[in-house]
């Protein structure tokens, strides 16, 4: 695998159109020396709507596949992932300055951590930005501690899945990301915080854009059935996994 970090990207043809500032973002890393960045794009479906969007890199690559939503693109993207960390950034989104190269220092400098987030803004149709006030301190974040937090705030985790970054091979043995119809990052989110100790880095890492056509802001996201159903299979698969002293990740 090498000193690589994998960026997977799921996207649908409404978002691809916003694929170009993605790019420029990380074309826009500094990596630590030794290092690159490889970039998965996976469409969900297999469309023509998406590949025109799609840049002309050897660092890219581009995939399609039956319609399964986000979850199931990115799990469908680890197959060609190579990298020895994996760094999730959704099409619609762009990493700041800095940000891959934060989530290398915390993973390769602390063999105690498997996975790391950061510090979010919201990025508002007008170009503003708006940010989260329950952001924790700078540091290490305990086992099972993301699904306290979650459990105590409405399903609302204190750390955002969209900048997460993990060691590849955990991600593998948890399965990827849930088959759910949303939520399938938090899910994994909580599931790596059930059996190793994770980072959280206060500088800013991620301008998560908001717009009308994401699938957060869409009437179904917020059905109250659905989203009752998908927080209880979520919250059941960490509680499992946390439960499973012997199977916990320690170090490197």
């Amino acid at each position: 695998m090498g000193n690589v970090i994998s960026v997977i990207t799921a996207v649908h043809g409404p978002s691809a159109e916003y694929l170009g500032d993605a790019y420029k973002s990380l074309l826009e890393q500094e990596l630590p020396a030794g290092w690159d960045w490889q970039w998965i794009i996976q469409e969900d479906g297999e469309t023509d709507d998406v590949r025109p969007h799609v840049p002309d890199d050897a660092r890219i690559s581009f995939g399609q596949g039956r319609h399964g939503r986000a979850g199931m693109a990115r799990t469908m993207g680890m197959s060609r992932a190579i990298g020895r960390f994996v760094r999730v950034l959704d099409a619609d989104d762009m990493l700041t300055p800095g940000a891959l190269a934060r989530d290398l220092e915390a993973l390769t400098g602390r063999p105690d951590i498997a996975w790391t987030t950061s510090r979010v803004l919201d990025l508002l149709p007008d170009g503003s930005t708006v940010g989260f006030d329950q952001d924790p301190p700078e540091g290490p974040i305990e086992r099972g501690e993301v699904l306290r937090h979650w459990q105590a705030h409405d399903f609302r985790a204190q750390v955002h899945p969209a900048t997460l970054c993990a060691r590849r091979e955990l991600v593998l043995a948890l399965g990827g990301w849930m088959a759910l119809p949303a939520s399938e990052d938090t899910g994994l989110l909580l599931a790596l915080n059930a059996v190793s100790r994770g980072w959280f880095t206060a500088e800013t890492g991620l301008l998560y854009r908001k717009w009308p056509g994401q699938s957060t802001s869409q009437a179904a996201h917020s059905q109250e059935i659905e989203r009752m159903a998908r927080m209880a299979v979520v919250e059941a698969r960490a509680e499992a996994l946390l439960a499973l002293e012997h199977w916990r990740i320690d170090a490197a």
